[in-house]
């Protein structure tokens, strides 16, 4: 669905035919225009506005579904509230407009994305040495561990997806033993990280305070 309008909007705004945008200031080399795009969309689809959903308060009320899971697995990666992913769709197709980026590179985003979503919230252990090494590059499970303990400052940490350089570049990057670990947020009802109602409701929730209010 989301690749379905995201093609819509490429045929309205015509960014391949009128080669507006900033990506398109240069005529680069195809496979150098593949990886800028992908970089870009990354750092603001990804790092960026994660960044933003943790340090603002009614953002963050939006990304709390994610955070409330307290059994974190492959399916935490699409556990969004509906505000939550408008924000970062919104966020996207801006940064689409600005740079020009070509729908194939978007679909190739899209198509990336998602197996990262599922690999670093998966359950699953790689050998230490290995994640470690992976994580010089690219976000792991171990990696991603810390970022859903349920208390700061492990929370406000490890915001990539994909590459791991934009923590490391922004301060934002740990990595330790992850079994001490608490998953869930210290801040909502851990009984209720299933009930649908309640998480839908989260944002709106008065009794939960956060550090931003």
């Amino acid at each position: 669905m989301t690749i379905a309008l995201a093609y819509l909007a490429f045929e309205i705004l015509q960014i391949d035919e009128y080669r507006y945008g900033l990506l398109n200031l240069v005529a680069f080399p195809l496979w150098v225009d593949m990886v800028l795009s992908l970089i870009v969309l990354d750092f603001f689809g990804q790092y960026f506005i994660h960044v933003c959903l943790h340090h603002n308060r009614w953002l963050w009320k939006l990304h709390l579904v994610h955070h409330s899971d307290t059994e974190v697995d492959a399916s935490t990666g699409t556990r969004h509230h509906p505000g939550d992913i408008l924000v970062r769709e919104s966020l996207i197709f801006c940064v689409i407009m600005v740079f020009g980026i070509a729908p194939q590179w978007y679909v190739l985003y899209r198509i990336i994305t998602p197996f990262f979503a599922y690999f670093t919230h998966a359950n699953i252990a790689l050998p230490p040495g290995l994640d470690r090494m992976l994580s010089l590059l690219i976000v792991t499970p171990n990696m991603h561990k810390f970022h859903h303990h349920d208390a700061r400052p492990w929370t406000n940490t490890n915001y990539g997806n994909i590459l791991s350089c934009w923590d490391r570049l922004f301060g934002t990057y740990t990595y330790q033993d992850p079994s001490f670990v608490r998953y869930g947020l210290d801040t909502v009802d851990a009984a209720q990280a299933d009930n649908l109602a309640y998480q839908f409701s989260l944002p709106f929730n008065s009794k939960i305070k956060t550090d931003y209010e």
